[in-house]
Parts: structure tokens; sequence; C-alpha cells
């Protein structure tokens, strides 16, 4: 048995536990390490998801503010006037700029057999009054929005009667596209999307205008359902004959061109009426208006009820002292559309 001197076993005992000690301060060292790089990636992380929150905001800021810019020819007061033979009647440059109000004028020429001309009052301020300035002619003004349900059966029950007296020169309508349903579709946007549509029908094919109103009837989703999509949309508009310069209309579709202009026309409406009509406010669609005279509508709707108020509208528009009466509309269809 050898015996090793006690200086000997300190001398191990203290390099064991040098030994120990720099094991432990290289561990520690290696979970600093590994917090510092944990902490630097997080650090990182927060500042790419700091950024693409500020890029999010700022693209929603600048769509928030974007001007609405100038709106589609032939709806300088945020309507479409259509007149005999279902043609836009005059034209002119919408101006979203004081809520839209710019003022421009309308009117179609007898033709050579002699039907009576129309000039209606299509004003940029949206006047649905004093629309009839030649005897006989009776003016439509119609508030839409295309995902409205109730505005959907208003054109079942009446289309073909409207389309009669605008057809025949009896009448004319002026449809205003406007979009306060944007939030029923489940986040794709149709009303806006819709009447963007419609406005760009307005302004490249403005002759098809009436029929692109109708097919996107006859097509109309439920509320509360995502709708058509732009494709679906586009597809609807080309479907209809004669339109013309289609390539710009499915580019504005793809582009939403108008969807400001429509929410700026929107929100002037809903805020400060129909100029003319003594309506402050306008609460629902459809809103409809017979030579500025309100059309309180029940429901559900008949072809019988509306034709009796046009009728009575047209006669009480002379009866304050025009020279010549209104006639009765003889409509060149008489049932409801199909």
């Amino acid at each position: 048995m050898t015996n090793r001197p006690e200086g000997d076993e300190r001398a191990t005992r203290n390099e064991r536990r040098a030994a120990a000690r720099i094991r432990a301060q290289q561990a520690r060292a290696r979970q600093k390490r590994r917090q510092r790089g944990v902490r630097i990636g997080l650090q990182a992380g927060l500042v790419v998801v700091l950024i693409a929150i500020v890029a999010v905001v700022s693209i929603v800021l600048v769509r928030s503010v974007q001007p609405a810019g100038p709106g589609p020819a032939h709806m300088a007061g945020g309507g479409i006037t259509i007149g005999q033979g279902l043609r836009a009647v005059g034209a002119g440059r919408g101006d979203a700029g004081g809520a839209g109000r710019a003022t421009s004028s309308a009117s179609a020429s007898a033709g050579s057999s002699g039907t009576a001309s129309a000039t209606p009052s299509a004003s940029g301020t949206g006047d649905a009054s004093g629309a009839v300035d030649v005897a006989g002619t009776v003016h439509i003004t119609m508030y839409i929005d295309y995902l409205c349900p109730i505005c959907g059966q208003f054109e079942h029950e009446n289309n073909a009667y409207i389309r009669g007296l605008v057809t025949s020169g009896a009448a004319t309508v002026e449809i205003h596209p406007i979009a306060i349903l944007t939030n029923r579709s489940q986040g794709t946007k149709y009303s806006l999307r819709a009447a963007n549509a419609a406005a760009c029908v307005a302004n490249s094919s403005p002759d098809q205008f009436f029929a692109v109103n109708q097919a996107l009837y006859a097509e109309q989703p439920e509320e509360n359902t995502k709708g058509l999509d732009d494709a679906q949309l586009r597809h609807l508009v080309a479907g209809v004959h004669g339109i013309r310069h289609l390539d710009a209309i499915e580019r504005c579709i793809d582009t939403q061109r108008y969807a400001a202009w429509v929410d700026a026309r929107t929100n002037d409406v809903l805020t400060h009426g129909v100029p003319g009509t003594g309506l402050r406010q306008l609460t629902g669609t459809p809103t409809i208006f017979v030579n500025g005279k309100r059309y309180d509508y029940s429901l559900p709707f008949t072809n019988a009820e509306f034709r009796t108020f046009v009728v009575t509208a047209a006669g009480s528009t002379y009866a304050s002292g025009d020279e010549t009466p209104a006639p009765t509309p003889t409509p060149t269809a008489t049932s409801s559309a199909g």
C-alpha cells in the first residue's frame, strides 16, 4: 500500500474544483449565448411584425383618404338618365369634389316620327324634381343597391312597365346605383363592386346600362352571401347584347376604378339626402321619385300600385298650372319583369 503525501491530495482536489469551475463558466457562457440568440431573434421578429403592421395601416390610411376622383361619363349627378329607345341621355364627366354636386344637362330629341321629346333635368345635384320640361314625359328617379332584396322585388314587378314607358318615350328613368349594403356580403363588398361595375358600363357603354342593370338584378345574390366575384361580374357584362369597349369595362371592374366615387356618392345621399325633393337623408333602398314626388310603396310590390302612382304624379305635375295636361303613360309592356 502506497501512502500519498497530504500535499498531493490537496493539489488534486484543487485541480478538480478548478476544472469544475471552468466547466460551469463555460456552461454559463453557452447559456448566455443561447439566450442572447433567442432575444435577438425575438427582437428581429417583433421588428418584422411592426413593419408589417405599419405597412398595412399605411395602405388603409392611403386608401381611406384617397380622393374619389372624377366619376364616370353620363353620371355627373350620380345617376345615369335613360331615354327613348333605352339610350343614355346626355353626357358629362362626374366630379366627386363637393360630394359630386356638379351640374350638367341632358336632353333627348324627338325622332322624325314626331314622338314627344324630353329634356329631363339630369342636374348634377341629383335633383329629382322638375324633370318634365316637355308635356307628357314622366321622369322616374331610382336610388338602388344591387344587393338590396327589396330593390330586386321592385325590379321584378315593375321593370317591364318602366322599360315600356322609357322605350316609347313616355318616360325617362334616372338610375343611381349606391352601396349601402357593402358590409352584407361576407367581406367581399359585393354591393360596392356591383355599383362600380355599373358605373364602368355607364362610362364606356352607356346605351347598354339599362340592360346591365336588369342583368345584375336577374343574377342578384342573396343578402349576407359573398355575391358574384369580379370574374363573374365581367362575364355578366360581357353577356349583354351590344356591349361596347368590353376590354375597358373589364379593366375598370378589376381595378374598381369608380369604387371610391360610388362610396362618396353613397355617403353624400345618406348625409344630405336628395336635392329638390325635400328628402334630407336617404335611409334605404329602393328610394323612388316620379316627377320629384316620392313613391311611398307598400309591400309586397304590385305593378298596379306603381302604375297608379306614376299616372297620379304625372297628372299632379301639370295641375299646378302647366298648359298641357299630362297624358296617361302607355307602356309597350305590361307584365312584371321576369
